[in-house]
């Protein structure tokens, strides 16, 4: 005999109850683990240099209701009645991109939710603050203020100033001390790097290209030394830019129109796009090229005139101090469209002409190089051999010598590997060893032989500019990639993906209202975020710097006709202290952490950025009580914002702004 209460109307409205929410529980957590379900693919690696692995996120194409979410962001819609349900996202507000499904298709059948105005900065405002704070759980990070470093050290660069590592070098004769030497584990920076007395805020561009403040950079060395060749002057408190060089101290402007008319097929900002500028001074080549739709590479060791970078980028020209020494530049083979050498005391035809075979490495097929210096056009019997020894070995590396005008020659090298193959058997330099792969650069030394060009064409076929900027290139059938679906979609979908996220930055955040110039992705990809900013008319230039803990995507970041570097974010970068408004970082310090001291990566962040500048840093959400604590360990001030996927997704985004430091 069953007790009565179990035939009672109540207990069987509880039961069923009871069974259809076990039953939507079940079919609901199915459904997100479907495999059928569309995901926005993201890149990220394992702890170690293995090939990397393609995660998909499981929160995309999820809507949130931000405005019931967040009433900071409640208060900036329009009143609803209270007992109301909220109204549809009108349909003109959603914004689409492709993603690439499981059969390796484009897709546009998922939507992104807009950026609310709600969460824009307040300049106004210096307090450090931390919103939306939604980890609870999240183990507590406690980090001592970090200190100031002493003065002397405002323009400290740790791998290039490394006095300890380069007493101790057994030879320097080959330029040896102006390459990396890094602090050891544990000797690296630990403080807050100050800038010069009276320093201010970076004059903006486009005047900048022609005037600095002094107190910014305050050595007047290459003034007394270059001075009478229109390099630079001091005109009261600012340094001014006439836009002369050594060799053309008649501007920068005709001496780039007498190159153009040497050879008409150089034709800047169309087929020539990408240049690498060696010992550019104070970059004056790469500055007005820029006015031609080129970007150029300006690079210069810490010599003798060790602030030419320093003033580059002040000017906010592309730059970063490198050296032709032992090792290969941290360029990509075919990087360049034209490489130029004005007068830059490099001695190409030593040790059977190494350095120009470096050279080589990273000049496109077909591209050209330009050589303006003494041996072109004076007649002194040792300038004479020089010249007859850049002649022998230009012959061999089977560059075409296209013509000499004045004080320039011209040469091209060939678009295929046909003249290396049919050299004379026994001719220097030799071919390199078919299993040597001209794109490993990180710590490598060079080697005395003809790099190969692929016998596919990869590299000698970009399209012109700007076409070439969202043209897939060939070289990403070459990336070491596990991609289960085609790398052109990936490609066009990283691409898509930046420009929705760019568009909401302008539109939210008022990006165009921002003094961004020089501007660093730490972990580029593709490329697609700097190509972002193109597509949106920022008027910037983005240092694109690959990870060598990553997949090594350079190759094509300069096939689609921008710059960038590849390097260790476990060691600190080649360039000045506040060289950059903006550094952007998309799933780095995670991925790092793993590697290397996170508080590190941070403080060399800090160390290149300048005051007034900004940090957007993009990751997981279980490291980021982690980066807060150490940004206001920093003296940052630092904001967390939700990204467009709502406040239950596994990403935030960590918007840093760093003041200026009063010493």
């Amino acid at each position: 005999m069953k007790p009565h209460f179990l035939q009672t109307p109540i207990f069987l409205k509880i039961t069923a109850f009871f069974f259809v929410a076990v039953t939507f529980f079940f079919f609901g957590k199915q459904w997100s683990q479907s495999d059928g379900y569309h995901h926005l693919i993201f890149f990220t690696t394992t702890t170690t240099l293995s090939s990397p692995q393609v995660f998909i996120s499981p929160n995309f194409n999820l809507s949130f209701n931000d405005s019931a979410l967040n009433p900071q962001i409640e208060t900036l819609q329009p009143p609803q009645p209270s007992l109301s349900p909220p109204p549809p996202v009108p349909v003109d507000l959603v914004k689409k991109f492709g993603i690439v499904n499981e059969n390796g298709t484009m897709s546009e059948e998922f939507e992104v939710g807009e950026f609310d105005p709600g969460m824009v900065d307040s300049e106004s405002d210096n307090e450090t603050r931390i919103e939306n704070s939604v980890m609870p759980n999240a183990s507590k990070f406690a980090i001592k203020r970090f200190g100031v470093c002493p003065s002397a050290m405002s323009e400290y660069i740790p791998c290039l100033d490394n006095a300890e590592a380069i007493r101790n070098l057994e030879s320097t004769e080959r330029g040896e001390r102006f390459e990396r030497h890094c602090p050891s584990q544990g000797k690296g920076l630990d403080c807050v790097v100050p800038p010069p007395k009276g320093y201010r805020s970076p004059i903006p561009w486009p005047k900048s290209r022609d005037e600095v403040w002094y107190n910014n950079v305050p050595h007047t060395r290459l003034v007394d030394d270059k001075g009478g060749q229109n390099w630079i002057s001091k005109d009261k408190d600012k340094f001014k830019f006439p836009g002369g060089g050594t060799q053309f101290i008649h501007g920068a402007d005709q001496y780039l129109d007498h190159i153009s008319k040497m050879v008409p097929e150089i034709t800047f900002g169309q087929h020539i796009r990408v240049a690498l500028d060696v010992g550019c001074g104070v970059a004056s080549f790469g500055a007005y090229l820029l006015s031609r739709n080129v970007i150029t590479m300006s690079v210069a060791p810490k010599d003798v005139h060790e602030n030419q970078i320093q003033f580059a980028l002040e000017r906010g020209v592309p730059a970063m101090v490198a050296a032709f020494a032992t090792r290969r530049l941290l360029y990509p083979s075919q990087a360049f469209d034209l490489i130029h050498c004005s007068r830059c005391r490099i001695n190409w035809t030593r040790d059977d002409g190494i350095l120009l075979l470096e050279v080589n490495r990273i000049l496109r097929a077909g591209g050209y190089f330009v050589w303006a210096a003494q041996p072109v056009y004076k007649h002194e019997e040792a300038l004479e051999e020089q010249w007859e020894e850049m002649v022998n070995l230009t012959t061999r590396l089977c560059w075409k010598f296209v013509k000499k005008d004045g004080y320039v020659a011209v040469w091209q090298k060939p678009s295929d590997n046909s003249c290396y193959l049919n050299r004379e058997a026994g001719i220097k330099p030799p071919l390199c060893d078919p299993s040597d792969d001209p794109d490993n650069i990180w710590y490598v030394n060079l080697k005395a032989c003809i790099s190969q060009l692929p016998e596919n064409g990869y590299g000698a076929n970009v399209t012109r500019w700007p076409e070439r900027l969202q043209t897939p290139s060939d070289r990403l059938q070459s990336i070491k990639i596990d991609a289960f679906i085609s790398r052109k979609e990936l490609f066009k979908a990283e691409s898509k993906y930046w420009n929705e996220i760019i568009e909401g930055y302008v539109r939210a955040l008022h990006w165009k209202k921002m003094k961004l110039r020089n501007v660093m992705d730490m972990r580029a990809g593709f490329g697609g975020f700097a190509a972002a900013l193109i597509d949106h008319k920022l008027d910037s230039w983005v240092m694109n710097v690959v990870p060598v803990s990553g997949p090594n995507t350079l190759p094509v970041i300069f096939d689609r006709g921008l710059i960038g570097v590849m390097h260790d974010w476990c060691e600190p970068f080649d360039t000045y202290p506040r060289t950059y408004d903006l550094l952007h970082a998309a799933n780095l310090l995670s991925v790092e952490k793993k590697r290397c001291n996170v508080s590190s990566i941070m403080l060399e962040m800090d160390r290149i950025l300048r005051p007034g500048g900004r940090a957007y840093i993009r990751d997981s959400l279980a490291i980021m009580d982690e980066l807060v604590e150490i940004g206001k360990a920093m003296g940052w001030q630092v904001t967390l914002r939700d990204t467009a996927e709502g406040p239950h997704a596994s990403y935030r985004v960590l918007v840093c702004d760093k003041h200026l430091l009063r010493v």
